[in-house]
């Protein structure tokens, strides 16, 4: 095979898994709807609808080059991202140019700042291609808060805010990762193993949209009755539990396309372990979440089983290409457990989550991030981020423990950065649409028309009596 047929190869393998994970937007929209109440469920599906343009058109116009302006070169840092071989067509070092910093005798990458609105790129096929990946990737993490904050999040406030999530938010940590940023360079240049890793966005795309979501859902407040006059919380649930199971068999499938797709070429003799990892992770965290319930409860819940199987797809995403498949099935088995019991105590503490993504983005990718500073085995990733020698974790040869030293300090940033620039982004755009949240009167009649002037379901459409609605208005402060 030429090296023209096998760029051409490599090029389609990673257009299939993109596709592959924008085909993941239609299992978030079946989950995060059956897990609502059919009075908002076109509101709900519209909102993971409207979230996949809405982050492109921020991604095209400045998050791209934010995230990849420089993921070519930084200074005199190694190349930071694999795109520069397998796709190297058209020219991919156009995407050279990084706002840097010189810092103990190294520069250091903050922020790249070429291809805003892909200008200058249109002829090059590595960068678009680049940008097609990556674009999907985001809008995932664009997708997680829509579930968080369903039931009760002002159309108006979700539509802004889901563009500033593509066009800033994202793309800061993902350069900073992904692009040549510094938390990639603290291999190189700080001696931390490889710097911060992450192959398939257990943080990147998950613990920032779990974050998101987090300081979201708190600026928010609960759902109306979903606490009583204890602050016991009470059980809202779905109209669709069928919906929510199909839609995580289709996250599942897709999620091939984050994993295997990240190698970026089809030679990578890791594909099939990467394929392999994945669904072992995924088994044993929806048997582990399955169980746990069972002997809590007394009872396999639906709902936990699969948010238990997604939290092991989240915690596996990192790690997916550096752990054999035992270690695999370990971290998802720990996934399912921490996922279930996280639910269940975020509940607990006022936090009103309806599809749990707090604990299956958040939660998870933390446990991602530091399952790879642990277990990673040190039979893969020479050359990663420009560091020499494969990626080891803490179990497996690197007692300094360097590697883990840098995922923590990864985990650190990402929840930081989106709790303290998402939360202040979420307050400036609710002061600007005048409120975050829809009235009482809204939240009690369904979203659905009020706010789209549509029902879900129209058969099922009901009105509450100005008596009930003044009512319940007295006893809500809001």
């Amino acid at each position: 095979m030429t090296t023209n047929d096998s760029t051409a190869i490599n090029c389609v393998w990673v257009l299939l898994a993109a596709f592959l994970v924008m085909f993941m937007k239609a299992g978030f929209a079946l989950i995060e709807t059956g897990m609502c109440r059919a009075k908002n469920a076109a509101h709900t599906m519209a909102m993971n609808l409207l979230v996949y343009p809405l982050g492109m058109i921020g991604f095209f116009a400045c998050g791209f080059a934010f995230m990849c302006g420089g993921v070519i070169t930084t200074g005199d840092y190694s190349p930071a991202s694999n795109f520069a071989s397998p796709l190297s067509v058209g020219g991919s070092a156009d995407l050279t140019h990084m706002f840097t910093v010189g810092l103990f005798g190294h520069t250091w990458g903050l922020l790249g700042h070429h291809g805003f609105f892909l200008a200058g790129l249109g002829s090059n096929t590595a960068a678009l291609i680049c940008f097609f990946y990556m674009m999907v990737f985001m809008d995932i993490t664009a997708t997680i808060p829509t579930g968080a904050c369903a039931e009760r999040w002002r159309f108006k406030s979700f539509t802004i805010f889901s563009l500033l999530v593509g066009a800033f938010i994202y793309a800061f940590y993902g350069c900073w990762m992904w692009g040549g940023g510094w938390l990639a360079q603290l291999g190189s240049y700080a001696g931390l193993g490889h710097g911060a890793v992450d192959f398939a966005g257990s943080s990147v795309v998950h613990l920032q949209g779990g974050t998101l979501a987090l300081v979201m859902v708190k600026l928010l407040g609960p759902r109306i009755g979903k606490y009583g006059e204890s602050g016991r919380p009470r059980p809202i649930f779905g109209h669709h539990m069928p919906m929510v199971l199909c839609g995580t068999l289709l996250l599942a499938f897709g999620w091939f396309g984050f994993t295997s797709g990240s190698t970026l070429a089809v030679s990578s003799g890791r594909i099939g372990l990467i394929a392999v990892n994945t669904a072992l992770a995924s088994a044993a965290s929806t048997l582990a979440a399955t169980l746990f319930m069972w002997k809590l409860y007394g009872n396999p819940d639906p709902s936990v089983m699969c948010n238990g199987l997604l939290g092991g797809l989240v915690a596996i995403s990192a790690a997916c290409a550096f752990v054999s498949p035992f270690v695999a099935f370990v971290i998802g088995a720990v996934a399912g457990v921490i996922v279930a019991a996280g639910v269940l105590s975020l509940e607990r503490r006022g936090l009103d989550d309806p599809v749990g993504a707090i604990s299956v983005h958040g939660i998870a990718g933390v446990w991602g991030m530091l399952a790879l500073g642990l277990f990673a085995d040190g039979t893969f990733g020479a050359g990663y981020n420009g560091v020499a020698g494969n990626v080891t974790g803490l179990f497996f040869g690197d007692h300094s423990p360097r590697q883990l030293f840098a995922q923590c300090l990864a985990i650190v940033v990402c929840i930081a950065w989106n709790l303290v620039i998402g939360g202040g982004a979420f307050l400036l755009v609710g002061r600007f649409v005048k409120g975050n949240r829809v009235s009482v009167e809204v939240e009690l009649n369904g979203l659905d028309v009020p706010e789209l002037g549509v029902s879900g379901y129209p058969e099922f459409l009901s009105s509450f009596s100005d008596e009930k609605i003044s009512s319940t208005k007295s006893r809500i402060n809001f």
